[in-house]
Formats: structure tokens, sequence, C-alpha cells
């Protein structure tokens, strides 16, 4: 079987497993407040494992298709109400989905899969199939009123869920709708959306009689809590009658008998659904949207960033030819034309930037599965909330933050949210609430992630902070320095170890993890009243701006989503505070670095100058200025790595080219500001720079 069609069965795999954990994650907040499980939520989780075993077939992944036809099996039990869903049986298909997403990613890879792990997998999945609920849908269905004409043709599925409104006390509508023959498809998936929007559409059914040659009838059987009224509202302009059918009254009812049995569901092919209205689908439509490897969008993306080098070569020539020559006919239509290609070419990098980009919601139910899992491991309630599912990021950002957000979030549940019995004692719900919000800010995508647990202990840190002698006897620290400690490696309040936390690896990895994104991370925190942890990334990290520099006789670039502004100040407006060299600006305090002194540059011929240049950068709130010998203006770079040798250097995010064909180093921007801002306490300084490799 050729890569090409593992990589296909893989990526088909992947999403329908998604669409499973999606599904059973809305099941599981249906189970554990007591509510109504969500028929369409079931039906569309019975579908994506009926694909899954379809597909394995089709793949001759027999194994695995085994499994996937027992979580179908299962699924179908499910809808059609003979099994009882427990929190337990929950977690069961929650682990057997996850592995097997392992065990198809392994059978992609050509991996053997021993029996045994198929079998240890079916065993799991029959324990679920022991709750079982008592079958009295008969006896509802002979008391419900519907007639005997429309019970003879309705499907098992039809008749369960016909039960299900009547014990839930639902009103049974039956509506009658007279449609034309040209156009009565059309027509009906209007009428069905609109009734759906009402309540649970049961049934649709053709009636052998029509009022007229040139139209159809059809029958729909509507569950619903609105009063009549407000139905035939809503319904209001379709041709349509509504009647609602009392407990034990039979309503006489022509409905065609079936002409033949249902077809049986092939196993290759998903139950077909009606489109939703405006998707009148064609075979057209379906081909608009193709699956590209992450790896061929960054193939394209490294020609376009060649292109643009390319373009910065020609721009650079263009201009020693204009100071040797002079503004020429000939200069001049040299310049339009590369004018003409980079608009072109701006054009291109955008639309490949667009195509790269993805919501951060692919992640959020990986988190939801997880917060779930830890607040069962640690006997907490915890309600997880998420929001700005829709913000997008680079697709490789996206997929190297899940780790550090679950990092995150796994700190929150062990240490910042309290124990039930401890919540009640401090007047709080017994159910914690965590928090993920995302959202965009101009060049970059900020990330919350809040709980409304007990905080950060600072005396603890403090005291953690003294045992390490991390800072001196008697000194005074202020709590957004203590919170610096919390990312400094193998540094851990916890009293003992768990298997959550505790073990001195965390925030550290974190913020490495974020820093190699470009990025920086924040906490705030008040006692007693929960932390927020906050991200700041940008949106790509593929082709940037950037602000080139000189210093010395070096050369450097600048992100230019980084940079705030320029300012030009005199020596004297230059103060030292606690050894450090700041200025006022705007009413705040201003840290400066001199990135002569900071990378230690040879300086060239000194000249004292009357003005000194100043580069405004900085990452949500935090600000620095750094100090630069001149300003050589704004280009697209793109962000070459400087190799494992040159990785440890502090402030260096890697290297780039410019049109002159000189290789430069770009800054690490959250890295300089962290050196900026870093306090000298006692005897030992404490560091936790970012380094971008």
């Amino acid at each position: 079987m050729s890569g090409v069609n593992l990589s296909d069965f893989r990526v088909e795999a992947e999403d329908l497993l998604d669409k499973l954990n999606h599904g059973l994650l809305d099941l599981d907040g249906a189970v554990k407040k007591n509510l109504k499980q969500d028929p369409a939520v079931i039906n569309e989780i019975f579908r994506a494992a009926h694909s899954l075993k379809g597909i394995c077939g089709m793949f001759g992944f027999s194994e695995v298709g085994e499994i996937a036809h027992k979580l179908e099996d299962l699924l179908d039990r499910l809808r059609l109400g003979k099994l009882k869903l427990s929190a337990d049986g929950l977690d069961a298909m929650f682990e057997v989905t996850e592995e097997l997403r392992a065990i198809i990613s392994r059978k992609a890879n050509n991996e053997t899969i021993a029996a045994s792990e198929i079998e240890g997998l079916k065993k799991r999945l029959e324990r679920v199939e022991k709750e079982k609920k008592a079958d009295d849908g008969k006896d509802w269905l002979k008391q419900s009123g519907v007639s005997e004409d429309i019970l003879s043709v309705l499907t098992e599925y039809e008749e369960h869920r016909l039960v299900e409104n009547i014990r839930e006390k639902m009103a049974i509508y039956q509506v009658t709708a007279n449609l034309d023959l040209d156009t009565f498809d059309e027509e009906l998936i209007v009428l069905q959306k609109l009734l759906k929007e009402q309540g649970e559409l049961i049934t649709t059914l053709p009636s052998a009689e029509a009022s007229s040659e040139d139209q159809i009838t059809f029958f729909l059987l509507l569950g619903t809590e609105r009063p009549q009224s407000e139905v035939e509202n809503q319904l209001g302009g379709h041709p349509v009658t509504l009647k609602q059918i009392p407990p034990g009254q039979v309503q006489e009812t022509p409905v065609s008998p079936p002409t033949a049995p249902e077809p049986p569901v092939s196993d290759l092919e998903p139950a077909p659904e009606a489109p939703e209205e405006g998707e009148l689908g064609t075979v057209r439509s379906l081909t608009r949207t193709v699956r590209v490897d992450i790896g061929k969008l960054d193939e394209l993306m490294n020609i376009v960033g060649e292109l643009v080098l390319g373009k910065n070569v020609i721009a650079r020539l263009i201009e020693k030819l204009r100071n040797q020559l002079g503004f020429g006919d000939f200069g001049i239509e040299l310049y339009k034309a590369n004018r003409n290609l980079e608009r072109k070419l701006e054009e291109l990098q955008e639309s490949v930037l667009e195509v790269r980009m993805v919501p951060i919601g692919q992640i959020y139910d990986k988190l939801r599965r997880n917060v779930r899992k830890l607040a069962r491991e640690t006997d907490k309630d915890i309600a997880f909330i998420s929001e700005g599912d829709e913000t997008e990021l680079d697709k490789l950002i996206i997929e190297d933050l899940a780790d550090p957000l679950m990092h995150i979030i796994r700190n929150s549940i062990d240490h910042g949210v309290e124990t039930r019995e401890k919540r009640l004692a401090a007047g709080k719900p017994e159910q914690a609430t965590i928090k993920l919000r995302a959202l965009q800010r101009g060049n970059h995508v900020v990330i919350e992630i809040s709980d409304d647990g007990a905080g950060l202990d600072f005396t603890r840190i403090k005291r953690k902070a003294l045992d390490l002698g991390m800072i001196a006897p008697g000194s005074e620290v202020k709590e957004e320095d203590l919170i610096q400690f919390l990312f400094v490696s193998g540094f851990s309040t916890a009293e003992k170890v768990s298997e959550i936390s505790g073990r001195g690896v965390g925030l550290d990895v974190v913020k490495n993890n974020i820093g190699a994104l470009s990025g920086a991370i924040d906490i705030e925190s008040k006692a007693g009243s929960g932390a927020k942890v906050i991200i700041t990334l940008p949106i790509t990290l593929a082709i940037i701006q950037a602000l080139v520099v000189e210093v010395g006789k070096e050369t450097f670039a600048i992100p230019l989503n980084s940079v705030s502004s320029g300012l030009v100040v005199k020596p004297e407006e230059i103060k030292t505070i606690e050894g450090r060299e700041v200025i006022e600006l705007r009413e705040r305090t201003l840290p400066l670095l001199r990135l002569e002194k900071f990378f230690a540059l040879d300086p060239g011929l000194k000249v004292v100058r009357e003005e000194i240049y100043i580069v405004t950068v900085g990452i949500a709130e935090r600000r620095i200025g750094l100090v630069v010998d001149r300003l050589l203006g704004r280009q697209d770079i793109v962000i070459k790595s400087i190799g494992e040798a040159l990785s440890g250097i502090r402030g260096i995010a890697g290297a780039t080219e410019l049109g002159d064909q000189r290789t430069i180093l770009v800054l690490d921007v959250v890295g300089l500001i962290e050196e900026a801002t870093t306090r000298i306490s006692g005897r030992v300084r404490v560091e936790a720079h970012t380094h971008v490799s």
C-alpha cells in the first residue's frame, strides 16, 4: 500500500476520532449534570464510528475496524435507548478512542499491532455493554395517540425518539405540508430546518394522497415544549397545517406504506444527512476544499521566503544603480517593475500565510479531555470554559502550543483549585472553574488561562526561594519578582510529589517552549481569588517585517511586531536607578538596554553623540528601550536557525539575510526584556531567559 494512501487514511481517521472525542465530551457534560442527552450529538458520533469502520475496511485494517465496529454497536444501542451511559462507561470510550488513535498512527507507519491489544480494547467496551435499560417503549407507543398508519412505518430509531419525547412530556405535533412537485425537495429542506429550530423533528413521511395532481403531501412529527401558537407563528408563510396529537386519541392519517425495507447502511459510506438551508449540495461544492500536508506548505513558504530575499537583493541593486546613474528612463522602468513584483509577492505571501492559519479551537477538545481526566483523578469538580476558539494562529505554532497549555492547566488543577471541602469552607461554589480565552491583538494572539482557586501563596514562594539561596535573608522582594522564581528550573513549592505535579518540572519547560515560539508568559494572582496565566504569541513565525539597526560595527534585525516606537533623546535625559539606566516616557519608567554592552561588541570609532537613538520594544505590557547607533529601515526577513553551537546565546532568535547578501542576527525581544528587567537580590541572580533557535 502506498505511503500516500496510508497518509490519507491517517488524516481521515484522525478527523473522525476528533469528532468522536468532541461528541463524547458533550455527552460527558450531560451525564455529569444529569441532563438530557442530545440525540443529534449521539447521531453525530455514531456516524463518525460508522465511517471509521468503513475506511478501515477500505484500507484493509481489519483489527482497527473491529474496534470501530464495536464502538458503532455501542453508540447504536445508545441512540436507540437500549444502553445506559454512565461516567465509567464514558471513561472507557474515551480511553479506547485515544488508544485507537495511537494504534492508527502505528498502523499508518506499517507497525505491527499485537492481537492482545485489540482484545484488551474489546473487553473494555464489553464492560460498557452491561449497562442496559429496561425497554417499555411499546407500551408508550400504544398510548401515544399517534395513528397506527404512522406507527407502522416508523423505524426503530424514530419509535425510540417518539417515546423519549412523550416521556419528557413534550407536546407532539403533526405537521401536514402540501408541496409543489417541481420544488418539493428544496421546500422540504427549508421546512425541516425550521421545525428543528422549534424542537425535535421525529420523522418525515410521504402521504399516499395529495391535495392536487401537481403536489405531494408530507406528514412530519415534531416534539417540542413550545406552545402551538408559537410554532404556528414560526411556520407562518409556509403551506402547512399544524395539529397537536393528544395522548390516547388516534388521528386518521393516510400515509403511504413502505414499498420496500430500508436499504442497509453501506459499510463504506455514512448515512446521508439532509443538507442545511443554503447547502443544497452538489458534486462541485464538495470538491472546493482539499487537504494539504503541512510539509508541503512549509516547502511552499520556504520558496516564498527565498523569493523575498531575492526581491531584497533586486531592490538593493536598483538603489545602487540609481546612486551611480541617477533616475533615467531605464531606472524608472526598472523601479516600476520591481514595485509590481513586490506587490504580487506580498499577495502571494499573504495567501500562503492565510492557508497556514488554523483556529486555535483545534486543540480545545484535547484540553477538555485532559481536564476531565485530571478532575476525576484529583476528585475535584471542575467546569472548563473555553472562548475564542475561532482565533487563528499558524498551524506549526498551534502544534507546539498544546503541551505548554496542558502544563499550565495541570498546575492549575493540582495547585490552584482547592478540594471541595476547602472551597465550601471559603464560601466558594463546590464546582471550580478553569477558563481558557484566546483573542487577537494586532499581530499577536493573547491566550489567558484563569481559575478561581486559591491563587499563588507568595509566603511559601518566598520561603522556598530563601531555602534555595535565591534571595538574601531580610530582603524585600515584590510579588511580581517572586512570580519569576516559578519559572526557574527545579523550583517547586509542592510539599509532596504527586502523579500530576511537584517534581520540579513544569513552568520552566513551559517558559522555554513559549520562548521558542517568540512568545512571552506572565502570571497574575491574588491570594484566595485564583490566578491567571497570560501567553502572548506572534500570529506567525514564517516571514516577518523587521527594523534593521546598527550597533557599533554590527547590524541587527528587530521583529517589527515587537517595536512600539523610535525615540531620540539627549544623554542627560538618561537616569540611573539601582544600577539600571532608565528614561521617563509618558509618566512611566522605561528600562534601557545598551546592545553594545550586552553583546560586548566592538564599538568601532568612538563618537560623542549629542542625540541617542532608542527603539522601544515590548511584548504584552512589558516594555524596554534598546539603545542603537543607527536606524537602517524596514525589511521583510525570513528567520533561519543559527545552529546548535550558537543557540544558547541570550537575546538572539536566529539569523537572516539582507538585500546586500549580508547575514545578520535577529534579536529575541522577549529574552532582552527579561534581561533588562531581571533584579539582582543578595548573592544570587535569578535568570529566566528565553532562548530561541
